[in-house]
């Protein structure tokens, strides 16, 4: 008589990644559910039984992991109720090669494992792992391919001079996807362009449009959340004045176009606003072509947290720009005001974001090596507009991709935004500058050492190694051949065949490298040779760290 099968608890998992088609009676995730649910069933016979609990994602991108459904049904593995995963497709699962590490990890630790109904294949075995990652990978380029239609498209509508979509500017209501002025709300945004030109600054015309009670426009989203309805802020006013989207204009990667809507400001009120905010006729402080900008306006504070204003002296007419502590504060008397020479501080800044834009190390270590070459093309284009002739558009740069900066007691510390244009960071992104405080005549001051990130013992020499691995990767994804590869970079196709395999060690693995946290005895020979002998993640990291 056979012996009775073991008992393994399966868990059926769905996803799609938008919501369209989801209010039918039988959509698509009830189609992905019965096939799983068929398969379960024929296998009783080896101790499956189904758990009903239904994990569905609709609506959900499998490029994160930000899926309530698949963060419940990881729980249940982690607690060990669920012995296998059923999906339709494994791109169902995640289209992400470093999330599946994440996921076969919680499956690992756990002892359970997943099936995929329409592609066969075994994950106890290397060649099954291999064939798995090879089907991740191009899940994962399919989605990269599908995100670069879109963004064709989205620029292509722009173009056009379509509404795609965004927070509905003050002055416009939105129908049939199209922007329509709102009479009132256009009197306002009149009232705001006048109201600056006669305040002439952005501090008295914000303090002017309170008392008049002109507030923000009020946004009801579809979560409940309701945001606006507040006084304006030089930052908002700001963006408001600047918006070409007034001038019946389109925006898109800094160029404009003939917009669909109609214009709420006439040309020639737009013009002079713009002149003024330029500084063009020599009544605007704030701006942002000055022969001598404050670059950094709005993003210092000192450590103690008190904001850092621009301020300037002129001695036998030469003038001084300064960051100093705000007037406008409550300062402690045994706390000394700051005051900071603006260029030396200005130039620190720069060079230290420039640094970090242009080492392919830093941005594989803080972001996802998946299309590192279109990164480091992009970080350089950064670098570039850093050190562009127009100081406004060095500006804009700095406020587009800096959060804030304090200085402090051990120097200056810089953190960047998490959104880029290229993704988001994996982590918080913070450099530090090297500098020395001293008090002089009741203020401090700062000597600005040379600068310097914070010690991380990255070997940069395995670490340019893995980027130049993951650069041949994704030539070979895109169709290119070892040769051809070989001989644009002038090196051999043997050497060009190791890049390759070292491309595909695990994610872990290369983020305890890039991270600094790597053993001692992690050399790129023996990177080299594991990628070589063994094809199966978990092999590679018992390899090479010993787990």
């Amino acid at each position: 008589m056979r012996e009775e099968a073991k008992k393994r608890r399966c868990a059926i998992y769905t996803r799609k990644s938008t919501e369209e088609g989801l209010e039918q009676e039988f959509n698509s995730l009830d189609a992905q559910r019965e096939a799983c649910r068929a398969y379960v069933m024929s296998q009783a016979h080896e101790g499956w039984q189904l758990d009903e609990t239904i994990y569905d994602d609709g609506g959900f991108s499998g490029g994160n992991m930000e899926r309530p459904a698949l963060n419940a049904l990881l729980g249940e593995v982690k607690a060990g109720n669920i012995d296998v995963i059923v999906v339709y497709k494994v791109d169902r699962l995640t289209r992400s090669l470093s999330d599946f590490a994440r996921i076969v990890d919680v499956m690992d630790e756990a002892g359970a494992s997943f099936v995929s109904v329409t592609q066969s294949f075994n994950t106890t075995t290397s060649m099954g792992r291999l064939t798995l990652n090879v089907l991740l990978s191009f899940a994962q380029f399919e989605r990269e391919v599908t995100s670069e239609r879109i963004r064709d498209k989205f620029a292509a509508s722009k173009k056009k001079g379509m509404f795609m979509g965004g927070p509905i500017p003050l002055g416009y209501r939105l129908e049939d996807r199209k922007l329509y002025v709102e009479p009132d709300e256009a009197k306002t945004v009149n009232l705001v362009f006048e109201t600056f030109l006669e305040c002439g600054c952005m501090a008295a015309a914000c303090e002017r449009l309170e008392r008049l009670g002109v507030k923000t426009k009020l946004r009801t989203y579809l979560d409940g959340r309701v945001v606006g309805g507040k006084a304006f802020t030089r930052g908002g006013l700001q963006h408001l004045l600047r918006n070409k989207i007034y001038r019946g204009m389109m925006v898109h990667k800094g160029k404009a176009w003939p917009g669909e809507h109609d214009p709420i400001v006439d040309e020639e009120l737009w013009q002079k606003v713009q002149d003024r905010l330029d500084g063009n006729d020599g009544g605007g402080r704030e701006g942002l072509r000055a022969k001598a900008p404050s670059l950094l306006n709005g993003l210092l504070k000192d450590e103690h947290g008190r904001r850092l204003v621009a301020n300037h002296a002129t001695k036998k007419t030469k003038r001084y720009r300064y960051y100093v502590t705000g007037q406008d504060q409550n300062v402690k008397p045994d706390i000394q005001i700051m005051r900071i020479p603006a260029h030396d501080l200005e130039t620190a800044v720069i060079d230290r974001l420039r640094e970090f834009l242009t080492d392919q190390s830093e941005l594989a270590r803080h972001f996802d090596p998946e299309g590192l070459k279109q990164k480091i093309k992009a970080g350089e284009a950064l670098a570039s507009a850093l050190h562009a002739n127009s100081l406004q558009s060095v500006r804009e740069t700095l406020q587009s991709i800096v959060s804030k900066i304090t200085v402090a007691e051990e120097g200056i510390e810089i953190v960047l935004r998490r959104d880029w244009d290229w993704g988001e960071a994996t982590s918080e992104i913070t450099l530090n500058v090297k500098a020395v405080k001293i008090s002089s005549g009741g203020e401090t001051k700062l000597m600005i050492a040379s600068s310097s990130n914070e010690t991380i013992h990255v070997d940069e020499k395995l670490a340019m190694l893995l980027a130049e691995s993951y650069l041949v990767r994704e030539e070979i994804v895109g169709g290119r051949s070892v040769a051809e590869i070989a001989a644009e970079r002038n090196q051999t196709p043997q050497w060009v065949g190791k890049l390759l395999r070292i491309g595909w060690l695990p994610p872990q693995l290369v983020g305890q490298v890039l991270d600094g946290k790597k053993a001692a005895n992690v050399t790129r020979r023996k990177l080299s040779q594991t990628a070589f002998r063994c094809v199966v993640w978990k092999e590679q990291m018992v390899e090479v760290i010993g787990w």
